[in-house]
């Protein structure tokens, strides 16, 4: 099983049973459920519980495997009414050394972020999962490997491609990059994750 991820997330009240009733609801099994999230039954059964809380990371991975979102998960219901999202009121959330905002809105097919990415952060990790990614690169440079191909993108540049193709995203030094990311929540057979450090590293 993969590596259990630490006891680090912020506290969260009613996510436990949603993790539980999100479960049952897609027909899975505690087994089957544990093996999509690459971690162990009795480990998944605390996040039910409530006896441990998921990271960001966590959550993220959850929430695709689940085919829903994080403000979902976390309870979230903003109007749906109002599709404005003012960025003085988005709240920054670091995870495995990026900066995520939020730039969409909740339940929807899709997931909108503003994200920096410093120099150096998560330069190792390689993911592969099922839906599409877009990228539009604010500032910065930023070094998309696509596969076995290598981009360098410069302010106004963009990419989508089909995000089961292994692919790494890492910031030029020696400065960070800005960029706007939208990614599909498609339900993956594997749990993988777009972003956050929560995916399954590709040798």
């Amino acid at each position: 099983m993969g590596q259990e991820p630490p006891d680090t997330g912020v506290d969260l009240s009613g996510v436990a049973s949603r993790l539980r009733d999100l479960r049952r609801r897609g027909g899975l099994t505690l087994e089957a459920a544990a093996r999509r999230l690459d971690m162990s039954p009795a480990h998944l059964s605390r996040l039910e519980t409530g006896r441990r809380q998921p990271s960001l990371p966590l959550l993220l991975a959850l929430a695709r495997t689940y085919g829903t979102t994080v403000s979902d998960l976390l309870g979230e219901a903003p109007p749906e009414r109002d599709p404005v999202i003012r960025g003085g009121h988005v709240e920054p959330v670091e995870a495995g050394g990026w900066v995520y905002r939020q730039a969409g809105g909740s339940r929807r097919a899709m997931q909108a972020l503003r994200v920096h990415v410093p120099p150096g952060a998560q330069n190792d990790l390689v993911r592969a999962h099922g839906g599409e990614e877009w990228l539009y690169v604010l500032t910065g440079r930023l070094r998309l490997v696509l596969g076995g191909d290598e981009h360098v993108l410069d302010p106004g540049d963009s990419a989508h491609y089909d995000s089961l193709t292994p692919h790494r995203i890492t910031a030029v030094p020696p400065e960070g990059t800005d960029l706007l990311f939208v990614h599909t929540l498609l339900q993956s057979p594997t749990g993988d994750l777009c972003l956050g450090g929560g995916d399954r590293p590709i040798p």
